[in-house]
């Protein structure tokens, strides 16, 4: 199996082709990186800059480059001693243009004697035979029209078009008289919460989900995947959303098995504690969880109790109980009912209890989902958990316990029945949508730490802890990626690290909070809280991308507005707030006052950030861009285009450069991070040999809890954390790190240091608050 040693995401889109990707290669080369990691190609809906909405599974999609333009990454990539990874969606089918979808234009002429019918996971019973299609405003059919096409007819809705049956329309039919006939139903957008009968990508109607567990749905599904790993133009894959598949373990052995046993990963999101199922066939993780370890090195855990009373909120496993509970009975109500209608007649005391008891279990759930017998115990837990919060209907839960985790189909060779399958595909949604997309706006002390994979309210991480955790990774999942920065973070890298300086400035940002709450009011303190973090992390953001940010965020938050019912007068608060941010003297001062207090703290945290994340045990990935400082937002701002010429251009200049104090004048300038990424991935790239174990290195001194270090099996990587405290404890005075006697050299700036068995910290952090270190021999 090839496997890399390094990866760079590049999001593929009509803007940037595989042909733009080709040309980069050169570039990626010189920055150090050993694979190019590819968002998805294959054929999406018409103008998807993200990809996951596949249409055509069949073809590569012609508006990122095509089957031509993969041929010429591969051969660049190849050409220059580097890999392909690309992503892959195996969940779901983008359907908001049907007709650019024909296995769901076939379904949906046809119904349930399409031959796509199969691929598609839909109640038809629920629906009376039909597919429900929520598409309809508050003109209900008012505005359908049947139009003539050359294969007969289609009903049109303002732009969206669905095909007619054979035989169940004529030129002059009455519109709603001929969709009465058909194998769907055009329904209002608002019915999906309760009646949609079919199964869909976390709450979004236009993404319905697909069974690959069914062998010639996978088959069709993966042949152009499949043709990539035949004709060696591709060398792994990171598989999106494997919670969301009826069997992920068959699925991976499956893949491993049609790709040759190439180098598969999954984003798969664990939570505090969890491990992967044993036996699965990958090699771990897109990094999430090392994202949420890292972030934590760098929060001073004595700022967690002033920051807290800052904007008091509710505890954060009481809010995620609601949240979810709400998404439960809200936006994922129809999956819930769907899971209702599974459970046998007679099988709970009370079948009205039935529903309520599904969602609460649904709320109480302490993982993503389960995979059955692995997480037999989550389901336990859920059940006590739902049982505690609800005495009323614990006979219910309980009585739906065996049939959530059926202990006797454990045995292998058994399968697993279609409500506990279900119930393990709903859990995942469930949590998705009440933490990530609601709590996670919500608990608002601080927001560094509200990201996927993470427990906001485990608010740091001490040395040693960290040291064991990433002891255990280089033994238990050394090829497992690790990352900062994706399409998906809540926050850039860098936005976080400057977020993250608030906890040792906690009275500071309390009060700095209270003062811009007064300036500009919200009447929401903890989404008040939230913005201005936003604020400080991003500045300097422009005003637009401030606006759409502010906006989203609240939305999301769901207390003072919501996306389907937005309060006009709150928002007129919350934007008027973001205008206040570059129009109002005292609002513009506090905010770049306090950037400019924190900045230098903020800019040594993400360089050290980054640092131990390209050294650290794992496959390490660097976002698209973030070489240089990274102060994005949410997603649509995470995924804006990169201009590569600067970069280009600075790896160029730093590559000329041989004096050590030229490097050192760079300070916080974005060539710093440049500099510091291109040198470890080179290393990395260039000198395996050097990152095959993992050794904490021994630190002592009046600042040593300051420092943090570690020994890769040649390569050392030494690092600042809490910088603030540092300073006002006067510096690094007697800290020292311990390692053999000899000569070392510092790979970032070519410095030199000598040890005795001691390394003085103020020398080895003369330069940059990082330091990766390798042992020169003679």
């Amino acid at each position: 199996m090839k496997t890399p040693r390094s990866t760079y995401r590049l999001q593929i889109r009509p803007g940037f082709t595989l042909y733009d990707a080709a040309e980069l290669v050169p570039y990626l080369r010189d920055l150090g990186v050993h694979w190019v990691y590819l968002s998805p190609i294959l054929t999406a809906e018409t103008g998807s800059d993200h990809g996951y909405d596949v249409v055509d599974p069949t073809t590569v999609d012609p508006a990122r480059g095509g089957r031509a333009g993969l041929e010429s990454l591969s051969q660049a990539a190849h050409a220059a001693g580097m890999g392909v990874l690309v992503d892959i969606v195996p969940n779901h089918m983008g359907v908001a243009t049907p007709k650019s979808n024909r296995w769901w234009w076939s379904l949906l002429a046809e119904g349930r004697g399409s031959r796509y019918a199969e691929a598609f996971d839909v109640d038809w019973d629920a629906g009376a035979g039909r597919i429900r299609l929520p598409v309809l405003g508050d003109d209900e059919l008012g505005q359908l029209e049947l139009a003539p096409v050359d294969d007969g007819f289609e009903l049109r809705y303002h732009e969206h078009a669905f095909p007619v049956a054979a035989g169940t329309a004529t030129a002059g039919d009455d519109a709603r008289a001929v969709h009465d006939r058909q194998h769907y139903e055009l329904v209002n957008w608002r019915r999906a919460d309760n009646e949609l009968n079919y199964r869909r990508f976390f709450g979004v109607n236009s993404l319905a989900g697909l069974r690959v567990e069914v062998p010639w749905v996978f088959d069709e599904s993966h042949a152009q995947i499949r043709s990539w790993f035949d004709d060696g133009l591709v060398d792994g894959l990171r598989i999106d959303h494997p919670d969301g598949l009826a069997d992920p373990a068959g699925y991976l052995a499956r893949l491993r098995q049609v790709t040759g046993g190439a180098y598969l990963l999954i984003e798969k999101i664990l939570e505090p504690g969890e491990a992967l199922p044993a036996g699965w066939q990958c090699e771990g993780t897109t990094g999430y969880d090392a994202l949420a370890d890292i972030d934590r090195l760098f929060v001073d855990p004595e700022g967690s109790g002033i920051l807290s009373e800052a904007a008091p909120v509710e505890g954060y496993h009481p809010m995620i109980h609601d949240t979810k509970r709400a998404i439960a009975d809200g936006l994922l109500h129809s999956e819930v009912l769907r899971l209702a209608r599974l459970v046998p007649a007679g099988a709970v005391p009370d079948p009205d209890a039935v529903v309520d008891a599904l969602a609460e279990i649904l709320s109480c759930f302490p993982v993503y989902r389960s995979y059955l017998p692995d997480g037999a115990g989550h389901v336990e837990a859920a059940v006590i958990a739902a049982r505690i919060h609800r005495p009323d209907i614990a006979e219910a839960i309980t009585a739906l316990h065996p049939l959530l985790d059926p202990g006797n189909q454990h045995d292998a060779g058994t399968t697993l029945g279609e409500l506990p399958t279900r119930f393990q595909q709903t859990s995942g949604m469930v949590m998705a949508k009440g933490v990530e997309d609601t709590a996670f706006y919500r608990f608002t002390r601080l927001t560094s730490l509200n990201e996927v994979g993470a427990d906001p309210s485990l608010f740091a991480l001490e040395p040693f802890d960290l040291h064991t955790r990433l002891a255990a990774r280089q033994l238990d999942l050394p090829l497992s990626m690790t990352a900062l920065s994706t399409h998906d973070t809540k926050r850039g890298e860098d936005t976080r690290a400057r977020i993250s300086v608030l906890a040792e400035l906690p009275r500071e940002w309390a009060g700095t909070l209270q003062r811009l709450d007064a300036l500009a009011p919200l009447g929401d303190l903890p989404f008040a809280d939230l913005l201005w973090q936003a604020a400080v992390g991003a500045y300097p953001a422009g005003r637009e991308r401030a606006h759409a940010y502010a906006e989203k965020a609240a939305r999301e938050a769901g207390n003072s507005t919501t996306w389907t019912d937005p309060d006009e007068q709150f928002e007129a608060r919350l934007h008027a707030a973001v205008d206040a941010a570059y129009d109002n003297p005292e609002v513009v001062s506090l905010v770049a006052g306090l950037v400019e207090r924190i900045q230098d703290a903020g800019w040594s945290n993400g360089f050290c950030a980054k640092l131990l994340q390209l050294a650290m045990p794992g496959v390490p990935d660097v976002y698209q861009g973030t070489e240089f400082w990274n102060r994005s937002l949410v997603d649509p701002d995470n995924r804006r285009s990169v201009d590569f010429a600067p970069r280009q251009e600075a790896l160029a200049e730093l590559d000329r450069i041989d004096d050590r104090a030229q490097l050192r004048a760079l300070g916080a300038d974005a060539r710093a991070k440049l500099l510091m990424v291109s040198r470890v991935l080179r290393l990395r790239r260039d000198r395996p040999g050097l990152f095959t174990g993992y050794e904490a290195v021994a630190t002592s001194g009046a600042a040593a809890g300051h420092l943090f270090a570690f020994d890769r099996g040649g390569a050392i990587a030494a690092l600042t954390r809490l910088p603030i405290g540092l300073a006002a404890d006067g510096g690094w005075r007697d800290t020292v790190l311990h390692l053999a006697p000899g000569a070392y050299r510092d790979e970032i700036t070519g410095g030199h240091h000598t040890s005795d068995g001691q390394l003085r910290a103020a020398d080895v952090f003369a330069d940059y608050p990082g330091a990766l270190l390798t042992r020169q021999t003679d």
